[in-house]
């Protein structure tokens, strides 16, 4: 049995919140993050686990970055949201509760506001929420730390992409494995 803090496979949910193109110019790092996020739900994806996906006012700031986009299936259903908090929006909270959710890995932008919200939401749900530190990003460095130290410091669990995927499949014997390994390698 595996220490309580380490992500599962079953029953936990990838969210990917608000990677909009507006932001494309104003996050330093946002080529780098939107490079992190398409591994993560790959292999999010590849191990069977739902991956939720939200934009802030698309109106405003856009749709969500092409390097997401082609990740995901052509079916897929975006969450747009007017909130901060994703967890504002009915259908994040539907979609949770229909999986069965209990443990949350969290990316996105920007780390002091939607995404630190969001998780501050989640936690007070009684989820467990894995931030994935390196798919996360915001305007100023400061803020991006100061939105890190207050989510970690109220209870959620510092991850990265090969962290989590990982710490999901626990083996190396694990079916997909030599999949996940080549997303990360």
């Amino acid at each position: 049995m595996p220490h309580p803090r380490i992500l599962g496979s079953s029953p936990a949910a990838l969210v990917v919140v608000d990677m909009q193109e507006a932001f494309r110019s104003a996050i330093g790092d946002f080529a780098l993050i939107a490079s992190r996020i398409p591994i993560a739900i790959r292999g999010f994806m590849t191990l069977g686990v739902p991956v939720i996906v939200t934009e802030q006012y698309p109106r405003g700031l856009g749709k969500t970055a092409e390097e997401i986009t082609l990740t995901l299936p052509t079916d897929f259903e975006i969450i747009e949201k007017t909130s901060f908090s994703c967890c504002g929006e009915s259908s994040f909270n539907e979609r949770l509760r229909e999986a069965g959710v209990k443990q949350v890995a969290i990316c996105g932008i920007e780390t002091h506001v939607c995404v630190n919200q969001t998780t501050h939401d989640l936690l007070d749900q009684g989820y467990q929420v894995h931030v994935l530190t390196d798919c996360v990003g915001s305007r100023f460095e400061h803020d991006k730390k100061a939105g890190l130290k207050k989510m970690i410091s109220s209870g959620a669990v510092p991850s990265s992409v090969e962290m989590a995927l990982f710490e999901m499949m626990e083996d190396s014997k694990h079916e997909k494995f030599k999949e996940i390994q080549s997303l990360v390698k």
